[in-house]
């Protein structure tokens, strides 16, 4: 065979990484519809106009450094998704920071921007073991979202079903929630929209704040009245003796 049949091989030699960043961002607003692959493409984009001298893997099809790690379902606002990037050059992170904010959109905002550990003891999957969640739930009842709460905090287990491209799945809502309250005359929210906080254990597969609205119709044949609002306020590792969520370092 001729070595014309023969496609040419990428660049090898890449240049190696020599600083690791970790990104906290926000999804927010019209934003979060943004599906997991399309923020993918507009922040590689981004990195590219903010001129990040990124460090990229080898072999036939090079991509940058990048970890995405348990991103929001689509459709939920966040505050506090994360991500990893490997530099090839130093650079200063808060002006990291400010060069991809300018090259995202609105909606989808850089919050920071910190240098780690390029060989690190503990991987950020590790440090984020649950996060919390705002579900609110405007016209809801108060009375009935305690009782649908009490309900499902009470029960052994509460079946969910998830449609996944290889069939139904049946998920344990309830082993998922570590934590649950329901808000109310609180941060200025009016009285007649109450809303749920919850812990939500990451697990294999993690449920999502959907799955434990049906949770909450198993159990005590809850419906929110309108459409609920969902947002991300943290990740990081459950603490239960200070019912607090530690961020990741």
């Amino acid at each position: 065979m001729s070595s014309s049949s023969h496609r040419a091989a990428p660049e090898r030699n890449q240049l190696p990484a020599v600083q690791k960043m970790r990104v906290q961002f926000a999804k927010r607003g019209r934003l979060r519809f943004t599906s997991h692959r399309d923020f993918q493409r507009a922040f590689e984009r981004a990195l590219r106009r903010a001129d990040v001298p990124m460090a990229y893997s080898h072999g036939f099809t090079p991509h940058p450094k990048i970890s995405f790690v348990g991103a929001a379902p689509t459709g939920a606002a966040s505050e506090a998704e994360y991500l990893e990037i490997s530099l090839t050059a130093r650079r200063d992170p808060e002006q990291v920071r400010a060069s991809l904010d300018s090259a995202l959109p609105p909606g989808l905002d850089i919050l920071s921007v910190s240098e780690v550990e390029l060989e690190g003891r503990g991987s950020l999957a590790d440090q984020l073991q649950a996060s919390s969640w705002l579900i609110e739930l405007p016209g809801a009842a108060v009375d009935d979202v305690r009782g649908a709460v009490d309900a499902l905090m009470a029960a052994d287990s509460v079946e969910v079903q998830r449609l996944t491209k290889k069939g139904t799945r049946t998920l344990d809502a309830r082993a998922a929630v570590l934590h649950a309250r329901v808000v109310v005359d609180e941060d200025d929210r009016p009285a007649d929209e109450p809303a749920l906080r919850l812990v939500i254990e990451h697990q294999t597969p993690t449920v999502r704040p959907e799955e434990i609205l049906g949770a909450l119709r198993e159990v005590a044949d809850f419906e929110p009245p309108t459409p609920p609002r969902v947002t991300r306020l943290a990740q990081g590792t459950w603490n239960p003796a200070h019912q607090h969520l530690t961020p990741p370092k």
